[in-house]
């Protein structure tokens, strides 16, 4: 028998119990806050949808509710995902879904279709691939995997680094972003010289590293696009930038966080490593939207760090709260769906999201960004 899903939450590092008051108004995040491979950005964005909540509740809240926001860790297991996120669903507490966190989980809900046979709303998730993100009832903030690597290849072509090795892990999106990397290489003017996969198996990852890092620097590439994350990723450029060879200009994607992979692999091997950015750069208040998110990021969460998954995770929560406004007094799940179908060209000040019943863009801009000798990001 299914357990009833207040037991689930009391389990979990929920900020609310999913028996909210009546003038409440509940989003709950599905996302891993314990498992290392995604606590950094589901703590970020969990962060980021709490201060902006936060923020609005302070002013009144939104046509007189309180917006709350609850999160359940999947330990990023794509199948406790799909678990929990049903469980949600079936409880009929929260009115829509902010936030989500697990390449493997969202997969399989876009499969299924789980959304749009519930009518449930999921906004902003951790997510670029187009299969997911096109699924119904998706709203996406962030750019796609496909936008990331076309700004890289574009980054990359403009160096003169025309001979390009293809580094990519053997689960997650590694797969399938080898393959669109495939496809963008002729019309950027790019050549592949060589493609590596990394076996990301128990027992296996270590040869593969090896064998890859090998046929890498006998191709003698001007650079490196790396398409993994975590593990895979750091032992293979550990490795790398101790090969001969190990100099050559690094390529990753937005998935690869900077201050994690200084701490796993070092300063100086990751100094210089270029990183396409799926949400707008957060350090510097170059939009108005960026100007508001650090003053309430210093008001709400004192001491919590900036990042891309805190300014992703409030940008997610003014869509949310947004959507909220637009339903009226008496908000529902199929209020909140029509209203984000509906909500147009939208700005958040300074970037857009785009909902029609027939398009749902999100943001659809790429920053790049280097790692500099600190460890630290900049433009």
């Amino acid at each position: 028998m299914r357990r009833a899903l207040p037991l689930l939450l009391l389990a979990a590092s929920a900020a609310v119990s999913l028996s909210a008051r009546a003038a409440d108004v509940l989003f709950a995040q599905v996302a891993s806050h314990t498992n290392p491979a995604s606590a950094a950005n589901a703590k970020g964005m969990s962060t980021g949808i709490r201060v902006y909540f936060e923020k609005v509740n302070a002013g009144g809240g939104v046509n007189g509710h309180q917006l709350k926001l609850t999160t359940l860790d999947d330990d990023l297991q794509g199948p406790k995902m799909l678990a929990l996120t049903q469980e949600v669903i079936d409880a009929r507490s929260a009115i829509g879904l902010l936030g989500f966190l697990n390449s493997a989980g969202l997969a399989e809900i876009a499969k299924q279709d789980l959304l749009g046979k519930s009518g449930m709303a999921l906004i902003a998730p951790l997510q670029g691939d187009k299969h997911v993100v096109g699924a119904r009832n998706i709203f996406p903030l962030r750019s796609g995997y496909a936008d990331e690597i076309a700004a890289l290849l574009k980054e990359a072509k403009a160096w003169d680094k025309d001979k390009l090795a293809v580094v990519n892990m053997n689960i997650a999106f590694g797969p399938s972003l080898a393959a669109l990397t495939q496809d963008l290489v002729g019309d950027a003017g790019i050549q592949i010289v060589t493609h590596q996969v990394l076996d990301a198996t128990p027992g296996k990852l270590e040869a593969s590293v090896k064998a890859a890092v090998s046929e890498v620097s006998k191709s003698q590439p001007k650079a490196i696009l790396v398409l993994a994350a975590g593990k895979p990723a750091f032992e293979f450029i550990r490795a790398m930038r101790a090969a001969p060879g190990g100099k050559t200009q690094l390529y990753g994607l937005s998935v690869l966080l900077h201050d994690v992979l200084a701490k796993e692999v070092g300063l100086e091997a990751v100094r210089g490593i270029v990183l396409s950015q799926a949400v707008p750069y957060p350090f510097v208040p170059s939009k108005p939207v960026i100007t508001e998110f650090q003053a309430d990021m210093r008001k709400y969460a004192p001491g919590e760090a900036i990042s891309f998954s805190s300014l992703e995770g409030y940008l997610g929560a003014k869509i949310a709260a947004e959507a909220v406004r637009r339903t009226g007094s008496t908000p529902t799940r199929a209020s909140l769906l029509q209203a984000l179908s509906e909500l147009g060209d939208h700005n958040l000040g300074g970037i857009h999201v785009s909902y029609t019943p027939s398009r749902r863009k999100g943001w659809g801009g790429v920053d790049l960004s280097i790692i500099n000798a600190s460890g630290s990001l900049q433009k």
